[in-house]
């Protein structure tokens, strides 16, 4: 027996978006980004943005598209998903030549953290970035 478990928290990339599947069952889509922030050897500072694409299904869906907004910081447990055609996380090059990446999640249990204040003022988050640290135009989604 094998088994996954992926915990991440970062803030909202945009406002969630929920559909229905051909039986009614509701499922709503956001994206997290993570940010990691530490000080290089020679003193320069390094920073690493990483996009979760995250599905939450039935109740969960429900929930989250009426509570969750652009820039609100998360905590999603769940397991990770392969794009089908790498077998592993989406890739594709950024505005600027950069290679991008993100990964697909399907969520067990969301964590609303912060406020709902803190969405729109970027408090509260910091540690794991602000709702402005990448923008918009390169979100993948």
């Amino acid at each position: 027996m094998s088994y996954q478990k992926v915990i991440i928290v970062g803030n909202l990339g945009r406002d969630p978006e929920m559909r229905y599947t051909p039986d009614g069952t509701p499922v709503t889509s956001f994206s997290v980004a993570t940010n990691r922030r530490w000080t290089n050897q020679d003193g320069s500072q390094g920073e690493e943005t990483v996009w979760f694409r995250v599905s939450a299904w039935r109740k969960q869906a429900e929930v989250a598209a009426n509570y969750l907004t652009k820039g609100r910081q998360v905590m999603v447990e769940g397991r990770m998903t392969a794009d089908k055609a790498t077998g592993g996380p989406r890739i594709w090059t950024g505005q600027d030549g950069t290679p991008r990446a993100s990964y697909e999640m399907i969520a067990d249990r969301i964590v609303f953290l912060g406020t709902r204040a803190d969405a729109t003022s970027g408090a509260g988050g910091d540690e794991v970035g602000g709702p402005d640290f990448v923008p918009e135009d390169e979100i993948p989604f």
